[in-house]
C-alpha cells in the first residue's frame, strides 16, 4: 500500500483489516504543578489492542513514500511534547501560547478546535496565543513544511482530553459523584440530578501540586462535533476591522523609533564608509546612523524621514556575493552541473526535455519587520519568526552575548511563504539597536524584500522518459538547482534526526529535504529523481513547496506528452499508470466536477494534474484562455497573457479539521502556483534583481484570477489530518503549464512563460528606496 494512503493514528482493528480511530489508542499526559489546572502531553503509552499492525508499504518505494519530511519533523518533536501545555483559567477559558508561528495559515483557528473539541469547551473561550522562543523546546518550535497541524494534532488533543478527564476526577470528588455518572458540555460538568460545576470553578481544585503522569484516551473521531465543521478563523474580525496587531503595532517599546536600513547596488555588499555622516544626522527627524553587517542603519522620528535620508547618504561599498551574474550566466551555470541521464534515448520511443524555472521571490506582502531593545547585557526581540530558538541563537552569538541574554517574542506574520524561517530582520534590528544603544523599530522597504531578501532558487528540469508496448519503461528527472540555503533551524532537524534514519542516511540538507519531498506517483518502471545543486552567492530560502512546483510541473508536462504520444486521453493515462487510490480517487471527482473533455471555445485548453505530498493527494483542473483578445488585453502596469477561466481544486488530506480554512488553503495556493506558471519572477541583471516593489513583481492579481472556481474537500480516509498549508501550489502549477502546452502544441521550456516581458521601468539601485509616498491628493495622478 503506497504511503499516501498510510497515516500512522489508522491502523488495523484485527477485523479483515478495518482501520480504526485515533481515539481508541491510549496516551501520555503529565499533570503540571501549578495555581490552576495545567496539563501538557507525552506520547502513545499503550495500544488498546496490541496485536495492532500498520499496513505493508509498496514495493518498490521511494523514500517519501515511507517516511516524509512532515514524518521527520513529528519524529524531532516528540521528545519534547509533553512541554507543551494547557491551562484551564478560573474565569472558565483554556489558554494555549503555541510553539508555532501564525502567518496567515489559520492554525490557531485550527488548535483552537483541538482544544475546544477534547474539553467540550466552547471555541471563543478558547485564547491561543504565540510562544515566544523556548530552547528547551529543542526541535519542536520550527513552523514549515506544511506540518504545525500534522504536528500537534495528538500532543495538544492529549493535553486538551487530559484536562477533561482531571476537571471530570475534581467535580467527582466535590459532588461526591462517580466519574461515570458527570457529562460534560459547554465547560459546565453536570451530575445526574442536574448539578453542575463550571470549568471555572475547577480550575483550582484540579490542579497538581507536583508533575504527574497519567494516561488518557482521546475522543473518537465519531463523537466529533466541531473538528470536520467550517469555523470561521477565530480571529477573522480583528483581521478585517484593523484591530489585529504585527510586529510594527507593538507598543510594548514606547521608545523604539522607526529605522529603515541603506542598502548597497548589489546583493550582500557591504558598507566601507559613509562619506556624509554629518549631512545624514542634520535631517529633519534623524536620531541615529550605524553602519551594520549588510548596510547602513538610520533611525528617524517617521519612517518617511527614514526614507529621505536613505535618498540622501552617501556610502562607499565593497562588492557583493554575485556581481556580474544573471538570469543566463545562471542558467548556463546549472545546465553544466546536471547529472547524467543513466538510460540511453530511445529516439521516437523517448521523451526528452529541459525545462528552466527562472528565480521568484520569497517576499510575503507584510514587509519584513522587527522591533529590538538591546541594553547593556540583555535584550527583547519581537518579530514573525518561524524558527525562534535558531533566532535566537544566532543573534546571541553574532552580537557576543551570552546565551540565554535574549528574549525572542514570537508576533503575528503578514504571510509568509517560507521566508520568516529566516530571521533577517530581526538580526539587522538586533545589530542597529545595540550600535545606537537605543530601542528600534526596524523595517524593510519592498525594494529590500525583493532586491536583497530572499529568492526562490533558479533550477532547471531535465527529463527522459521511455516507453515501449503500452508501458513507460524508465522515468529519469535530473533538477539541477541554485542552492537552496537550509541554514535556518530545519538543517539542525535533519542534522539530529534524518541522519540516523536508515533510510536518509547521511545525506547533505537539501538532498534529504529533496528525498523526503519527491515522489513520482506513477508506475513508469525504473524511476529517479536526483537533485544537483550550484552555490553561486545567492540569498535564497525554502519558498512554499520548496521543490515540488518545478519538479511536479515538469513531470505533469511529460506525462502529458506520453499520453499523447501513445495516443492515450490525458486522465485515461494517468488512472492507468498511477499507483495509488486516493490519487485515482481526486482525479476522477476533478475530471467530474471540472467537465474534463467538454466542448470549449476554440483557443480555450485544459489542463490537469496531480500531486500527493504531506500525506495528502490532490487534483486540479484548470481552463486556460489563450484567445488573442485574452493574450493581448491591454491592462496598466500588468503582464497579461492567457487567463485562467475556470478552475477545481480536489483535495483529500486525510481528515480535514476545519474545511473552510482548508478550503482558503486551497484557493491560496492555487493562486500562488498560478503566478509561477504565467507571470511571476524575478529579473536577475548584474547581481541584483531588477524587481523593486509589488508593482514589479507580477503575483495573481485580481485581473488574473479565475472567475470560477471551485474547491472539493474529499471525505475522511485516514482518521488523521495531513499537511495542507503548501498542498495545492504544485498541482495548480502543472495544470496551468499543461493547458498552456496545450495551446502551443509542444511543452514550455521557461516559466513563468512570460518572463521575457519587462513591462516596468527598474528603479534606480541607488539610492536603495524610492522617495517617500505621498497621500495621493498633493500630488494627485
Amino acid at each position: 500500500m503506497p504511503a499516501h494512503r498510510r497515516a500512522s493514528a489508522y491502523e488495523s482493528d484485527g477485523k479483515e483489516g478495518r482501520p480504526r480511530e485515533v481515539g481508541r489508542r491510549r496516551f501520555l499526559g503529565y499533570l503540571i504543578a501549578a495555581p490552576t489546572l495545567a496539563v501538557a502531553a507525552g506520547g502513545a503509552w499503550e495500544l488498546l489492542k496490541p496485536d495492532d499492525a500498520r499496513a505493508a508499504l509498496p514495493s518498490p518505494p521511494q523514500l517519501s513514500d515511507a517516511y516524509d519530511l512532515g514524518d521527520l519533523q513529528n519524529e524531532a518533536a516528540l521528545p519534547t511534547a509533553y512541554l507543551i501545555k494547557i491551562v484551564i483559567n478560573e474565569d472558565c477559558t483554556a489558554s494555549f501560547a503555541m510553539p508555532r508561528a501564525e502567518v496567515g495559515q489559520g492554525i490557531t483557528t485550527t488548535v483552537a478546535m483541538m482544544i475546544a473539541e477534547e474539553l467540550d469547551l466552547p471555541l471563543d473561550k478558547v485564547n491561543v496565543s504565540l510562544a515566544d522562543a523556548r530552547p528547551e523546546l529543542l526541535l519542536n518550535q520550527l513552523t514549515g513544511g506544511s506540518n504545525s497541524v500534522r504536528s500537534l494534532y495528538i500532543p495538544v488533543r492529549t493535553a486538551a482530553a487530559l484536562a477533561r478527564q482531571q476537571l471530570l476526577l475534581a467535580a467527582s470528588k466535590q459532588l461526591n459523584v462517580p466519574v461515570e455518572q458527570l457529562t460534560t458540555a459547554a465547560g459546565n460538568i453536570t451530575g445526574p440530578t442536574g448539578q453542575a460545576l463550571s470549568y471555572g470553578s475547577l480550575a483550582v481544585p484540579a490542579a497538581s501540586s507536583t508533575l504527574t503522569s497519567t494516561s488518557v484516551v482521546l475522543k473518537p473521531a465519531s463523537k466529533f462535533t466541531l473538528l470536520g465543521t467550517a469555523q470561521n478563523r477565530i480571529d477573522a474580525l480583528d483581521i478585517v476591522t484593523g484591530r489585529k496587531r504585527f510586529a510594527m503595532d507593538l507598543d510594548a517599546v514606547p521608545d523604539a523609533k522607526p529605522t529603515m536600513v541603506a542598502r548597497p547596488p548589489t546583493i550582500n555588499g557591504r558598507p566601507k564608509k559613509v562619506n556624509n555622516l554629518a549631512e545624514v544626522l542634520a535631517l529633519p527627524g534623524v536620531t541615529d546612523v550605524a553602519m551594520i553587517t549588510y548596510g547602513v542603519a538610520i533611525r528617524a522620528e517617521t519612517f518617511g524621514q527614514c526614507i529621505d535620508a536613505i535618498r540622501t547618504i552617501d556610502v562607499s561599498w565593497a562588492g557583493g556575493t554575485v556581481d556580474g551574474e544573471s538570469d543566463d550566466t545562471v542558467e548556463k551555470k546549472l545546465k553544466a552541473a546536471q547529472l547524467p541521464l543513466a538510460v540511453p534515448s530511445l529516439g521516437t520511443n523517448s521523451v526528452d526535455t529541459e525545462i528552466t524555472f527562472a528565480f521568484a521571490s520569497n517576499s510575503p506582502l507584510e514587509p519584513d519587520c522587527a522591533v529590538a531593545d538591546i541594553t547593556g547585557r540583555k535584550g527583547e526581540i519581537w518579530s514573525s519568526l518561524k524558527v525562534p530558538i535558531a533566532a535566537k541563537e544566532d543573534i546571541e552569538a553574532k552580537l557576543g552575548m551570552a546565551p540565554g541574554s535574549i528574549t525572542v517574542h514570537v508576533t503575528q506574520g503578514g504571510g509568509s511563504f517560507g521566508r520568516h524561517l529566516f530571521h533577517d530582520v530581526a538580526l539587522e534590528a538586533a545589530e542597529a539597536s545595540k550600535k545606537m544603544g537605543k530601542p528600534v523599530k526596524l523595517s524593510w522597504s519592498r525594494t529590500d524584500d525583493f532586491r536583497q531578501g530572499r529568492t526562490h532558487p533558479m533550477c532547471v528540469a531535465r527529463i527522459r522518459a521511455t516507453y515501449a508496448l503500452g508501458n513507460v519503461v524508465s522515468y529519469e528527472q535530473r533538477h539541477t538547482s541554485v542552492r537552496t540555503d537550509f541554514t535556518h533551524g530545519l538543517g539542525e532537524v535533519l542534522t539530529t534526526t534524518a541522519a540516523k534514519s536508515p533510510l536518509v542516511g547521511n545525506y547533505s540538507f537539501a538532498q534529504s529535504i529533496f528525498l523526503l519531498s519527491q515522489s513520482s506517483p506513477y508506475n513508469f518502471g525504473v524511476t529517479t529523481q536526483l537533485l544537483n545543486e550550484v552555490d553561486l552567492g545567492f540569498n535564497t530560502g525554502s519558498m512554499r513547496n520548496i521543490y515540488s512546483p518545478n519538479t511536479v510541473t515538469a513531470e505533469e508536462l511529460v506525462v502529458d506528452e506520453l499520453a499523447n504520444r501513445m495516443g492515450k486521453d490525458a486522465v485515461d493515462f494517468r488512472k492507468a499508470f498511477l499507483k495509488d487510490d486516493r490519487l485515482k480517487a481526486v482525479l476522477e471527482k476533478a475530471a467530474d466536477e471540472g467537465e474534463w473533455g467538454r466542448s470549449l471555445p476554440d483557443g480555450v485548453f485544459q489542463g490537469i494534474a496531480l500531486h500527493a505530498e504531506y500525506r495528502g493527494a490532490i487534483c486540479t483542473l484548470v481552463e486556460l484562455d489563450c484567445r488573442p483578445e485574452t493574450v493581448d488585453r491591454q491592462i496598466k502596469d500588468a503582464v497579461t497573457g492567457p487567463r485562467v477561466t475556470r478552475a477545481t481544486v480536489v483535495v483529500d488530506v486525510g481528515l480535514a479539521l476545519n474545511p473552510r480554512g482548508l478550503e482558503a488553503q486551497m484557493i491560496g495556493g492555487f493562486n500562488d502556483g498560478l503566478a509561477l506558471a504565467l507571470t511571476s519572477s524575478l529579473h536577475i541583471k548584474d547581481g541584483i534583481p531588477l524587481e523593486g516593489s509589488w508593482d514589479n513583481y507580477f503575483y495573481t492579481r485580481q485581473w488574473n484570477t479565475p472567475p470560477e472556481m471551485k474547491v472539493v474537500i474529499m471525505p475522511p480516509t485516514t482518521g488523521q489530518p495531513g499537511g495542507a498549508g503548501e498542498l495545492a501550489v504544485a498541482p495548480s502549477m502543472a495544470a496551468v503549464a499543461c493547458a498552456y502546452a496545450r495551446s502551443i502544441g509542444q511543452i514550455p521550456t521557461y516559466f513563468p512563460i512570460n518572463h521575457e516581458t519587462l513591462s516596468f521601468e527598474p528603479y534606480p539601485l541607488e539610492p536603495s528606496s524610492p522617495q517617500s509616498p505621498t497621500d495621493g491628493l498633493t500630488n494627485p495622478l
